[in-house]
């Protein structure tokens, strides 16, 4: 217990009485040069390094020259402060004198007071100088403690010989001759020194072992995973708006859609919802950052969106964003590569050192534009991640083109591509190869109302021109076939212009301008015919076209155009060929919605002109191209694909899983054998699989399209065996495992059965004379190519 004198007590309410406001100011000035002195000194001890325990002192600078400097500074300066207060107290005891005497009384108790005060700040000068004096010798001792520290440690900074590290000396190295080539290295600590090297290659990268005198703990404490939420179906969109942002043409152009679609997302939720039940969904924390608006990658599009431009891109990126976020998810938008780095923890400096935090996303959704710029700015960290990406790939990218190793030995490298990602991770904007995801995008939804109205408005006698921009009307003889359609029907245009009519477009065609989007429609909505001149491929207005009720006229190519002989596909990781202007409508919708004719063919044209207007058709969408049908695709996709859980490559001679793969019964395939008990974990589920032997020249993908089945890649490991063969009757006279992307396949000539030796080219594209593909199968669900009966 302690107790107090009294006496204390006394002579602390006297030197109240006595100090007058002056003297008070002067101790306070002292007691506060004191408080920062102090201060000063303690930020020397707390200086600390990140990773330094909390309790280690900084002994480098505390044995610093400086150090001791502030000691002796503090012990001067309380040895002049008690020099002035002296001096105070004795004038003080001066003027109390005089003015006692003129009053008639003198005040005797106030002089020990002041003496009492004196000798006590006296007492604590002398106290804080041999402090500091002891203080300097623990300094002293301290610094040469270090000294002898920092030399043994010294022995131990070296690049250690670990077989476990076997790139670490490689990689010091590189750090000795180049660390200063990027200012992210210094700002993780690196400052020339071996030690720093071995820090920073062992804690923030990972080619050297862990230092055995640098405290692990917090290198080594992962941060607790935070607890799973559950996505929920939201119908308010307003939020998503201030979330894509403002300031380009562009970002408005794919709000106003957002806002006008807003109803329709709403009701989808609503009905998928229902179809789900109560499954479970946990809540992703999902990154979309839209490259090709970016400044850096010259954003070409948004300048254009009011002059005619391609419009595509942003519908579709307009509908990934509605579909994620009313699906429930947590999500971030960026538009600048500012916006990027920020997100993502990239450290200051050129992109050479891995990000300072764990990435934060469970998904980036990007385009190739995002992707290179992500790889140019999260260093290491790109490849730890990547398998986290999504990207929105317009025409696809073949299996052939994404392998790096092997795009560049055989010739498949492009300008795009080569990413060596798993194919699945490219979602494309239509179903061109089920090597890819199909993402897709939407159109509007009519209401049996609507769709009774439009029906009974059609002017049968009506066309549109597909082409926003005059460059499309400079096809060569389109005055021909332009000619034959104004003898039957009256032609309009949309066709953007600035002061006057585009010399390309006739003077016979209705140009009404460049349109807003309910303005359009509305054209749509009377017309009977939209006709495509053969460019731009593959756009949303023929969906939305045929879901207004128009029927679709576009031209056959013959020969098909590809990268060989089209100078737009030049380029693109894709070996596709296009037969059409529009592929999809033309094999999955068809007539009477969708005919394809020879344009050069003035009799074929005409006749299918005379047809169109005697055939009346309702409105139609497919199902995969409603609100309901995306949510719901990208909804399994989130749900099941996980391609950082994949296995690596498969090693030289590795063989495939075993899979109890039957003959069928009329001997024409292979399947899951049905009572097997055997079902590895597979999304889409193994026993939808069927396999059959292509035919030489015949792609994969041409070959399930034959049985009304779609090809899936992710069933080839079950087919890489020479069981597999032997199963369907093929005689093997050997069997080699090489890097091909028709692999697994049958040679007649030579009765040779080769194998996949890379996971990554297993590819439903591609076929070769020389070659009897064997081909992966699977069911679909009706309106939805892109997952299987029970891939929900």
């Amino acid at each position: 217990m302690i107790t107090v004198n009294p006496d204390g007590k006394i002579m602390v309410r006297r030197c109240l009485v006595t100090l007058r406001p002056f003297r008070l100011f002067v101790l306070g000035i002292g007691f506060f040069s004191l408080c920062f002195l102090m201060t000063s000194l303690g930020g020397q001890f707390s200086a600390r390094r990140p990773g330094d325990s909390p309790f280690t002192i900084r002994t480098e600078v505390m044995g610093g020259p400086e150090s001791r400097g502030v000691l002796r500074k503090m012990s001067d300066l309380l040895e002049l402060m008690v020099k002035r207060m002296d001096t105070l107290a004795r004038l003080e005891n001066s003027s109390e004198l005089h003015r006692a005497a003129g009053g008639g009384h003198f005040a005797l108790d106030r002089l020990p007071a002041g003496a009492g005060l004196m000798e006590r700040i006296q007492a604590i000068a002398q106290n804080v100088s041999d402090i500091a004096v002891k203080v300097d010798q623990l300094l002293r001792h301290s610094l040469l403690l270090h000294s002898k520290v920092s030399e043994g440690r010294r022995d131990q900074c070296e690049a250690p010989s670990d077989p476990k590290f076997p790139d670490c000396s490689g990689k010091v190295e590189w750090m000795r001759a180049r660390w200063t080539s990027d200012p992210c290295y210094a700002f993780f600590g690196v400052d020339g020194t071996e030690c720093s090297f071995l820090i920073y290659l062992s804690e923030v990268e990972w080619f050297c072992p862990p230092l055995p005198w640098r405290n692990q703990t917090a290198t080594h404490m992962a941060p607790k995973p935070l607890p799973k939420v559950q996505a929920v179906f939201r119908s308010n969109l307003s939020h998503l708006l201030e979330l894509m942002g403002s300031g380009k043409e562009s970002l408005i152009f794919m709000k106003k859609r957002t806002k006008r679609l807003t109803a329709q997302w709403a009701l989808a939720a609503q009905r998928l919802a229902q179809k789900l039940g109560g499954t479970q969904r946990d809540q992703k924390q999902i990154l979309v950052h839209i490259g090709f608006l970016t400044e850096e990658s010259g954003d070409v599009f948004s300048p254009r969106v009011l002059k005619g431009g391609p419009l595509g891109e942003m519908v579709q990126w307009a509908d990934i964003l509605a579909a994620l976020y009313v699906l429930g998810h947590g999500l971030r938008v960026t538009v600048s590569l500012k916006e990027l780095q920020s997100n993502l923890g990239v450290p200051p400096g050129r992109g050479n050192c891995p990000l300072t935090v764990p990435l934060p996303f469970d998904l980036i959704y990007t385009d190739y534009h995002g992707l290179q710029q992500m790889k140019q700015h999260m260093g290491l960290s790109f490849k730890k991640y990547r398998c986290r990406i999504r990207v929105i790939d317009t025409f696809g990218t073949e299996p052939a083109y994404n392998h790096e190793e092997y795009a560049t030995l055989h010739g498949y490298r492009t300008n795009w591509g080569y990413w060596s990602l798993n194919p699945k991770q490219f979602m494309t904007m239509f179903p061109h190869t089920p090597d890819n995801s199909f993402m897709g995008f939407v159109s509007e939804e009519l209401n049996e109302t609507e769709k009774q109205l439009i029906k009974d408005g059609k002017a049968s006698n009506m066309a549109v021109v597909y082409g926003k921009e005059a460059s499309i009307w400079k096809l060569q003889g389109k005055e021909k076939f332009l000619g034959i359609l104004n003898k039957y029907m009256e032609i309009h245009g949309t066709v953007y212009y600035e002061s006057q009519r585009p010399p390309e477009v006739p003077a016979f065609v209705k140009n009404h301008g460049l349109l807003p989007q309910p303005e359009f429609q509305q054209l749509l909505r009377k017309a009977k015919l939209f006709i495509g001149f053969g460019f731009p491929y593959e756009g949303p207005a023929p969906l939305e076209a045929i879901a207004n009720g128009c029927v679709f006229l576009q031209s056959r190519f013959s020969p098909p155009h590809s990268s060989l002989n089209h100078e737009f596909f030049r380029g693109k990781p894709t070996s596709r060929e296009v037969f059409s202007q529009h592929p999809y409508a033309e094999n999955f919708i068809g007539k009477p919605h969708v005919w394809t004719v020879d344009y050069n063919n003035s009799e074929e044209f005409e006749a299918a002109i005379k047809a169109i207007m005697r055939t009346q058709v309702d409105p139609y969408l497919p199902y995969e191209y409603t609100c309901e049908g995306m949510l719901e695709r990208i909804q399994a996709y989130i749900q099941h694909q996980d391609f950082c859980a994949a296995s690596g490559p498969a090693p030289p001679g590795a063989r495939a899983p075993q899979s109890p793969l039957v003959l069928a019964p009329n001997a024409t395939h292979l399947e899951w054998a049905p009572d097997s008990g055997v079902a590895p974990r597979a999304w889409p589920p193994v026993h939808s699989l069927r396999a059959w032997l292509a035919a030489p020249g015949r792609a994969c993908t041409d070959t399930c399209l034959d049985h009304g089945l779609i090809c899936e890649p992710s069933f080839f490991p079950f087919l890489n065996s020479k069981d597999a063969f032997q199963k369907l009757q093929v005689p093997c006279d050997s069997t080699e495992s090489e890097m091909n992307h028709l692999y697994p396949a049958f040679a007649q000539p030579g009765q040779e059965c080769f194998l996949q030796k890379e996971p990554l080219l297993f590819s439903c594209a591609g076929s070769s004379t020389k070659y009897h593909r064997l081909c992966p199968c699977r069911d679909f669900r009706k309106g939805q190519v892109a997952l299987c009966q029970d891939c929900l």
